[in-house]
């Protein structure tokens, strides 16, 4: 066996891992002990990385030639790598020719590597001359970027990880990092367990895993945080609480802001985010330094306060507002460049962080340079080799597609990301899609959404199988290397820039003086020096070309190189003659600003962009679940990553579930300015009345139908909003005004089956692709463990699970095709059909013999029309239990088991597959505190005991029963 080091490619923590392969497959992973991110933890996620990348699941999942089509909505075509590129080049030649660069958009990601954004970047900028190349990072860190560049001058994470062992007070505002950051969580549970005396604020609007471990939760109404945050400096500065002489030697403009908060009382505190005043001076009284029983009511100086925040903060329409308002607390109480304090923005992609570097968004150039200014856009152009770099900026992510939408670009490049899925306003995204002259899609999984939408595509190479470089949120540098050669015809996606680069400079009017037919010039490049190399041959050798933009920069790592990367990963910045990186910044008081001081920003509360009202009264917001990441290209290929949350649902506050006669499942419309969905409700006493929580997670391939004009559903982002804060650029994918009604589908339809591993994946594909037919429709994998059959214990089995519902009965040869696929038209199956009411009921067993003794169970079924029996005949199919007592009865209808049933519950630990009914069981059993119950949960159940993850639900769990008893 083979073991490789490299890097999750999951979320902005970064962790190390080590890739085990043999013969060219990757078949197992595990985390990186040395690894300084996570010390070789790894999540529910990253361990089942593995599952991902078989040679089986590549087969049925992974883009693996270029395939084209000739017409919009055709069947794809294979093609050669040469015509493909041929195609692409002469494509975006003629666009230019005609329209001028501007008329190319370029949408990358942050699951690049760092070496793959700034080829694109040099591509868009140097060789073409748009700087209309923006990414899916846009949508997650825009935000905290324009919130660091305007109080401490730089878009540089000031603290680090192991600051959360050294705070006294933990600020968690926006992030649910029990979720989205669960290694790093596991550190703030190693953090309490050193230091119990350790304060933990959680500011979010729902009670989420991270909220409930919280010794202050401050429960405020959605899109209030700046309120929140000047009502703190308010108090700070009535109590005295604010560091004087810091500001004054260190800082300007507190006197503008002093002015501001002014107004921002307690009283309207509470009136806005419906916070009291006890629990703003307690969270003010933490968070300024000011112990529990402190007798002289006056801030320790050896106390330090450490903010961590995410999403709730950054995708807003005052996301640079709310960044810069949790900044000016750090700034007065100068809570900033020491071990365990600074505001710390989570960075949400594994390399956001990189493309933020090499200037890979549309307002940006190298190094932390802004575009804005001719200085630095004379030292990129005179390392590239050319004139100058464009001034104008290019187009952010809303912007490209609205523009696209309304045919001013022409060409949309997509790389590594899935808009169709993940970008707000999902009319008017698909609308980009349909109308752009031409797309290409450079993607490694041919089952993203927005490969139906190609015109070309670009199979590209993903984890596992890459080389490069890339950036966490603590501003560390890690190697990404490959463990097997790339399947099929993938390439590397800094290859395929390389590629496309020398074919574009070989087009006439391009690269080189040319007047396009509606423009009198083609801008920079037609009096550009022929001095742009972009002949590269090796990630290195992009990186140190990379590395030397940094020089002098903030961001200065001309100190590293590719062979130190080799033994350990390091922070920036590295100077040259350096031993190793900065771990914490501004430690010396002095800021990344024209003056050195840091600048308070006076930023007034604006509400969100969308406000309730009578017509859309619930306050919509979107998050991440526990084991899933981002559009589920990857970990929606896993079913055990479903056992935890198995199905999309839109939960509710119980109150209004009442208020609006909807039981647990009911399907409701969800419907915004934007469009509508149709989705289960649930009900949860973790949100506020009024508001409505759906994962982020759940596009089109797991949650679809159709609407009232026939179009297909699009997933939860077909209401959310695009609106932005107007200096991050920043859409406001947490909160959109919806109203939700009970949606009246009387016909139903649910479809489980096991399927061969063989066909998995291109079954679940098969059923998507008839979504579109019923007015609701989900898809999902599950899988779960057969039982031992006496002889060996099975592997791990994938399975689906569909629901489907419509007004009226479909054609039922839809449902007959839908029987076809997952085997049920064979002798081996039983059936009950009932024409005239549209129903129908068709299953299939499994005959197996062990020890000489015979024995059934349940493979597959579909019962359509009447699905009253699905409770009992679900989980008979999900426990693989013996069906041999049911016989015919299995085709009853009704909710009543003919056989009595043992609840199988939900799984809390993915790991080890513990379900919620084990565990409470085991702790009607077992008393003891708190600690002696997890321990015994931990040691018992083994729950808790790999990844972590489900602890901070274990706890929930144990503070539940102890509450009931």
């Amino acid at each position: 066996m083979k073991e490789t080091r490299s890097t999750c490619p999951y979320c902005g923590v970064g962790c190390g891992v080590i890739i085990e392969s043999k013969g060219g497959h990757i078949t197992g992973v595990r985390g990186d002990p040395a690894h300084p991110a996570n010390f070789g933890r790894l999540c529910s996620k990253g361990s089942t990385l593995h599952l991902t990348a078989s040679p089986v699941m590549a087969e049925q999942t992974r883009l693996l030639q270029p395939m084209r089509r000739l017409v919009r909505g055709g069947s794809l075509q294979p093609m050669a790598w040469d015509n493909a590129m041929q195609l692409a080049s002469q494509t975006l030649a003629s666009i230019v020719r005609a329209h001028g660069p501007d008329a190319l958009g370029f949408y990358v990601s942050g699951q690049l590597l760092t070496e793959d954004y700034y080829v694109f970047n040099k591509l868009a900028k140097g060789l073409l001359g748009t700087n209309n190349i923006d990414t899916n990072s846009r949508l997650c860190m825009s935000s905290a970027v324009a919130g660091y560049k305007l109080t401490l001058g730089a878009d540089a994470p000031p603290a680090c990880y192991d600051d959360v062992m050294h705070a006294n007070c933990l600020f968690i505002a926006g992030s649910n990092a029990a979720y989205a950051h669960p290694i790093l969580f596991r550190r703030i549970e190693d953090a309490r367990a050193k230091n119990p005396n350790l304060k933990i604020i959680v500011a979010d609007p729902r009670r989420t895993d991270t909220a409930s471990s919280a010794d202050l939760h401050l429960q405020l109404q959605p899109g209030t945080d700046v309120t929140l945050f000047h009502g703190m400096l308010h108090v700070m500065l009535a109590e005295g609480w604010v560091d004087t002489a810091y500001i004054a030697a260190h800082t300007e403009g507190f006197e503008a802001l002093q002015t501001l908060v002014a107004d921002y009382t307690p009283a309207r505190v509470h009136e806005v985010c419906g916070i009291t005043p006890e629990q703003l001076l307690q969270a003010t009284r933490w968070f300024a330094g000011v112990p529990p029983h402190s007798t002289r009511n006056a801030p320790e100086p050896a106390w330090r306060t450490l903010s961590l925040y995410c999403q709730g903060l950054n995708q807003s329409s005052s996301g640079t507002a709310k960044n810069a308002s949790l900044i000016n607390l750090h700034l007065a109480t100068a809570q900033i460049g020491k071990a365990g304090a600074g505001p710390f923005s989570l960075t949400g992609q594994p390399n956001a962080m990189g493309g933020r570097e090499v200037g890979g968004l549309a307002n940006l150039i190298s190094a932390h340079r802004d575009m804005s200014k001719p200085e630095h856009r004379a030292e990129v152009a005179a390392l590239w080799g050319i004139a100058d770099v464009p001034s104008k900026p290019g187009k952010t992510a809303v912007e490209m597609f609205e523009a696209a939408a309304d045919g001013e670009i022409k060409a949309l490049w997509i790389a590594c990301t899935n808009p169709a899925q993940s970008m707000p306003d999902q009319a008017t995204v698909r609308r980009a899609l349909e109308r752009a002259e031409f797309v290409v899609v450079q993607e490694a999984f041919a089952t993203a959404e927005t490969c139906a939408f190609a015109d070309l595509l670009l199979p590209a190479t993903t984890w596992g199988e890459k080389e490069g470089t890339v950036t966490n949120s603590e501003r560390r540098i890690t190697r990404v290397r490959a463990a097997v050669p790339a399947p099929g015809q993938a390439r590397h996606d800094w290859q395929i820039v390389v590629d496309l680069a020398a074919r574009l400079a070989e087009e006439p009017g391009v690269t080189a003086h040319a007047t396009p037919n509606n423009a009198s010039s083609l801008g920079h490049l037609n009096n550009a020096p022929h001095g742009l190399h972009m002949a590269y041959t090796s990630p290195e050798e992009i990186w140190v070309e990379h590395r030397e933009s940094t020089r002098g920069r903030d961001l200065d790592i001309t100190g590293l190189s590719y062979a130190h990367l080799e033994s350990t990963p390091e922070q920036w910045p590295m100077r040259e003659g350096a031993a190793h990186g900065q771990a914490r910044l501004y430690e010396d008081g002095v800021f990344a600003t024209a003056n050195g001081r840091a600048k308070f920003a006076a930023l007034p509360y604006v509400p969100t962009a969308e406000a309730r009202e009578s017509r859309f009264p619930f306050s919509l917001n979107t998050g991440r679940l526990r084991d899933q990441w981002h559009g589920m290209t990857r970990t929606g290929l896993v079913g055990k990553l479903f056992g935890h949350v198995a199905e999309p649902v839109v939960q509710l506050h119980p109150d209004d579930m009442a208020r609006l006669n909807l039981t647990e499942g009911s399907l409701v419309h969800v419907t915004s300015k934007r469009g509508s969905i149709v989705v289960p409700a649930q009900a949860s006493s973790d949100l506020g009345a009024h508001q409505a929580f759906i994962a982020m997670h759940w596009g089109p391939a797991f949650l679809s139908g159709r609407d009232h004009q026939n179009k297909p559903l699009a997933g939860v982002n077909a209401i959310t909003t695009s609106a932005y804060c107007p200096s991050s650029k920043q859409p406001e994918l947490k909160h959109a005004a919806v109203k939700v009604l009970k949606a009246e589908l009387p016909w139903t339809l649910l479809a489980v089956a096991w399927l061969p591993e063989h066909k998995a994946q291109t079954i679940l594909q098969a059923l998507r692709a008839r979504m579109v037919q019923f007015e609701f429709a989900s898809c999902v994998p599950f899988s779960g463990d057969a039982p031992d059959n006496g002889v060996i214990q099975c592997p791990a089995r994938q399975g689906v699970l569909m629901r489907a519902a419509c007004s009226e009965a479909p054609d039922m040869t839809l449902v007959h095709d839908m029987e076809q696929l997952l085997g049920l038209s064979g002798s081996d199956s039983l059936r009950y059909v009932d024409a005239k009411r549209s129903q129908l009921r068709s299953i299939r067993l499994q005959h197996s013999e062990a020890n000489k003794v015979h024995d059934t169970q349940l493979e597959a079924f579909i019962i359509a029309g009447d699905t009253s029996a699905e409770t009992w005949l679900k989980a008979l199919l999900q426990t693989q239990a013996s069906t041999q007592e049911y016989g015919r009865r299995l085709l009853m209808t009704g909710s009543k088991p003919p056989v009595a049933l043992v609840d199988a519950g939900i799984t809390v630990c993915s790991c080890v597959g513990v379900k919620d009914v084990a565990i409470r069981n085991h702790l009607k059993i077992y008393k003891g505190d708190s600690a002696q119950r997890l321990a015994s949960l931990q040691g018992t159940l083994k729950c808790g005991t790999q990844c972590g993850s489900c602890v901070p639900e274990l706890r929930r769990m144990i503070q539940l029963t102890e509450s009931t008893t």
